[in-house]
């Protein structure tokens, strides 16, 4: 569905991102695992239009991405939860889920796929009228990834969907990725829980200072010695 071929990235002199390739079959869940720094974030962004790559290609189905403006990339059906959740603190959740359906490709099906949200999440609809700024931690990731639903995406990447959240919420919002995966919903994530991550992943990738240096499947990189010494701590 979504294949990354040898790009770079820079930010004025210093590299981001050096001839990263990673593939995203449909159906999926891909985890990207690494330390800070070392490009997770910079290739969400690059896949997602927000930073053109100086260097290489991005193939969404059967269309070249690389360069393209993000709001063509949100339009082809890529959508994205961002670290941080990002959602507009002076709006009420009724607005910002709203402001998701903005998408040509998602206007004719916005009052299913706003029940649908409402399903998933029966918090934003007991709090619809409320000022996202006043929810919770909790509440307002959720509807970080109902605004994303309502563009009717095909592909969603996950930027470190858990930060800040407590343990329990933190099951609760990867569940959530689970089982809109299981509903038939491609997702590429990015998730400081490493162990959590790569149990949810058929496939993940280790990108340490901008590079690819392993790939393999979910079980095949918990049981590496290398990703257990640095990031599981055994």
């Amino acid at each position: 569905m979504l294949k990354v071929d040898s790009i770079d990235v820079f930010y004025g002199d210093a590299q981001a991102l050096d001839g990263v390739s990673v593939e995203v079959p449909e159906g999926t869940i891909v985890a990207i695992v690494g330390a800070n720094g070392a490009g997770k974030t910079s290739l969400i962004r690059t896949i997602a239009g927000m930073v053109r790559p100086s260097r290489g290609a991005i193939r969404f189905r059967d269309n070249e991405i690389a360069g393209l403006p993000s709001y063509k990339v949100c339009n082809l059906g890529i959508g994205q939860v961002a670290e941080g959740r990002q959602i507009f603190p002076n709006m009420t959740v009724s607005e910002n889920l709203d402001m998701g359906a903005m998408l040509p490709r998602a206007r004719a099906e916005r009052a299913r796929n706003r029940e649908r949200v409402l399903e998933m999440f029966p918090r934003l609809r007991e709090r619809s009228g409320q000022a996202a700024g006043t929810l919770s931690g909790g509440e307002q990731q959720m509807l970080a990834i109902g605004r994303c639903l309502m563009g009717a995406p095909e592909l969603v990447m996950f930027d470190e969907p858990s930060l800040g959240l407590a343990p329990a919420l933190v099951q609760d919002v990867l569940a959530t990725i689970r089982d809109l995966n299981r509903d038939g919903l491609t997702c590429v994530l990015v998730e400081q829980n490493v162990a959590v991550s790569l149990k949810l992943a058929s496939r993940a990738y280790v990108l340490e200072n901008g590079r690819i240096t392993l790939t393999g499947t979910g079980e095949e990189l918990l049981a590496d010695d290398r990703v257990r010494q640095a990031y599981l701590g055994m």
